[in-house]
């Protein structure tokens, strides 16, 4: 029987749609902000990392009452890199709300989250958003939501989908394109009527998790579903996880979400979204059954990584000055409980006491660095890899599905810009006076071309990817055609030198700024590196000549945030990461060095 008191739900779309604004209004309009000045904009989002980035990195759980109804509401990532958080949290849901721009319409990342929740058999509401835009156009982005339906093979119920029109800025939805514009309450009768009520099985009980939450005061936490029977604190369990292991455990204690909070519990019945606290070595994955009745649950299939680096301590000459944990055992305990967290990274353990980190994507990686920067932890870090894969004998490398959504006169030097990195044109859609491309591309080709197409195209570009399948090697593209600009020396970076390398290329530092040997401090403007003495300060003399009291004047320098430093470097090139930092740097250190290396290998 269902629980008719009782709905799951996930709110998925693509990064930027306006999830976690979707959640803001379903919050205020459910009176869970009496005093309003606990409010902010995009609630959920509570990671500093979120909120400076304007992104959602974690999913979160929150319910609502409505009607007597208790509403779970799961805000997902948006991201493509932090889709194996989607894969997760969707399996915890009976239906989905798929949020659309009515002016975009479907891009990458809808592609694969409404993927991912038809192969999950959920049922879908289709959310028309953004209506208040002037190049809004409704009736033709529901056209194409139903052909992309019916190109992921949804069945017939799946393909009678709802549609709603909605607005969360203004905090309003409708179910017709004239109806009122008043509240979000059309969104909430609708998730009652579409949106099935979870299936009560009686029985042994069976959860699963899907989520890790970590605290220093009680360890582990994990977020799961009762999809079985009733889970009680009292009775005994056993922990099952993904490796096929069995132990008897003891619940410490048990929450389920009320509003914002979470609630202690003596039992959650079938079908609810919960926490349980007492299981150290908790996972995802992992299945919490009856002791009399051990059945585990299939384990969650979690797409493959794509992408690669390596993390190593820093052994740089300013190696200890800014950070707390330094060595490769503080680098190897944090990684270990990065991947205890987040269950689409993977960690190597490599000869050298460096380790090769994989994940789904640049961004997912650089996050994880960036964290890492914040607590203290001094790291390099190599240039991003792709994980290659041999298919019927066939080596093949990972390839994206690319979006650009650039005006026509800029179109050209996108189509010219992408084709030198192996991409190939595979649609094309005239908007107004805008045209969006969208092409299949190398995973090694979207590596640092999100910042040249915003150069080629004037900062006009909006740029999307998210993978698309493997596929034979494409064949090799230089993706830097400059070389850069390295120090000789240890020291502050000096007003006259600089004013003098100008000409050279651009510079990456400041007048002032401490400088090491080996460190790169701009680019060159041609295809070779150049060793600069970067501290070369004004010889001073009582002789005076023509044109030698000019004042010098230096352009500012070009910064990088970490992860474009991380899509910059090459092969022999390392990004170095402290707490205050981020500095560009030769693997090996001294030029002559690098000059005994080259002649091995010319001879």
């Amino acid at each position: 029987m269902p629980n008719k008191a009782l709905r799951n739900i996930a709110i998925i779309a693509h990064v930027d749609h306006g999830k976690t604004t979707l959640v803001d209004a379903i919050l205020t309009q459910s009176k869970l902000f009496l005093n309003k000045a606990v409010f902010r904009e995009c609630f959920l989002d509570s990671n500093d990392l979120e909120r400076e980035r304007g992104i959602t990195i974690l999913s979160k759980n929150v319910s609502v009452e409505y009607q007597d109804v208790k509403i779970n509401v799961i805000d997902t990532p948006g991201h493509s890199d932090f889709a194996g958080q989607v894969e997760r949290v969707l399996k915890l849901a009976d239906g989905v709300l798929l949020l659309v721009d009515a002016a975009d319409g479907p891009m990458p990342q809808t592609r694969f989250v409404l993927a991912k929740a038809l192969e999950l058999g959920l049922k879908c509401v289709v959310i028309l958003y953004k209506l208040d835009g002037s190049d809004a156009q409704p009736d033709a982005v529901h056209d194409k939501m139903f052909d992309l339906f019916i190109e992921l093979n949804a069945s017939d119920a799946q393909l009678d989908f709802p549609v709603l029109y909605a607005s969360a800025k203004e905090g309003w939805a409708s179910t017709t394109l004239e109806g009122e514009r008043t509240n979000i309450l059309p969104l909430m009768d609708a998730i009652l009527e579409q949106i099935p009520a979870p299936q009560v099985q009686e029985g042994p009980v069976q959860m699963q998790i899907a989520s890790i939450e970590h605290s220093d005061f009680v360890g582990r936490t994990g977020v799961g579903r009762v999809y079985r029977g009733t889970l009680d604190l009292k009775k005994p369990i056993v922990h099952m996880t993904r490796d096929g292991s069995c132990e008897s455990v003891q619940l410490k204690e048990l929450f389920v979400f009320e509003g914002l909070n979470r609630r202690s519990v003596e039992r959650v019945e079938c079908g609810d979204l919960c926490a349980v606290v007492g299981i150290p070595d908790i996972d995802i994955g992992d299945t919490l059954a009856a002791a009399e009745c051990p059945e585990a649950l299939p384990a969650i299939h979690i797409d493959e990584t794509t992408l690669s680096m390596i993390f190593r301590i820093n052994d740089s000459p300013f190696f200890g000055q800014d950070g707390t944990f330094v060595t490769s055992r503080h680098l190897r305990q944090r990684l270990k409980l990065e991947v205890q967290r987040d269950v689409a990274l993977r960690v190597e353990e490599q000869g050298d006491d460096s380790f090769n980190v994989s994940g789904r994507g640049v961004l997912h990686l650089s996050i994880l660095i960036e964290n890492m920067r914040r607590e203290g932890f001094e790291l390099t870090v190599a240039q991003p890899r792709v994980i290659y894969k041999e298919i019927d004998g066939v080596k093949c490398e990972p390839f994206e599905l690319l979006t650009v959504d650039v005006s026509d006169g800029r179109a050209g030097k996108v189509i010219a810009l992408v084709g030198s990195r192996r991409g190939d044109l595979v649609r094309v859609e005239q908007h107004g006076v805008r045209k969006i491309q969208e092409f299949h591309i190398p995973t090694r080709g979207t590596i640092g071309l999100r910042s040249k197409l915003l150069t080629v195209t004037a900062g006009e570009a909006v740029v999307h990817h998210c993978f698309s399948h493997y596929a034979p090697v494409a064949g090799e593209f230089n993706s830097r055609k400059k070389g850069v600009i390295i120090s000789m020396g240890t020291g502050k970076s000096a007003a006259f030198a600089m004013d003098g390398l100008q000409m050279r290329g651009d510079l990456f530092v400041d007048v002032g700024i401490e400088c090491y040997e080996g460190m790169i401090v701009g680019e060159h403007c041609l295809d070779s590196d150049l060793v600069v003495n970067i501290q070369k300060a004004k010889a001073f003399s009582n002789m005076r000549s023509a044109g030698r009291e000019r004042n010098m004047e230096v352009a500012p320098p070009v910064l990088m945030s970490l992860e474009e430093a991380i899509e910059y470097i090459a092969a022999d090139e390392l990004v170095e990461v402290t707490p205050k930092h981020i500095r560009l740097r030769k693997r090996i250190i001294k030029e002559y060095d690098r000059k005994q290396l080259r002649r091995q290998a010319n001879a």
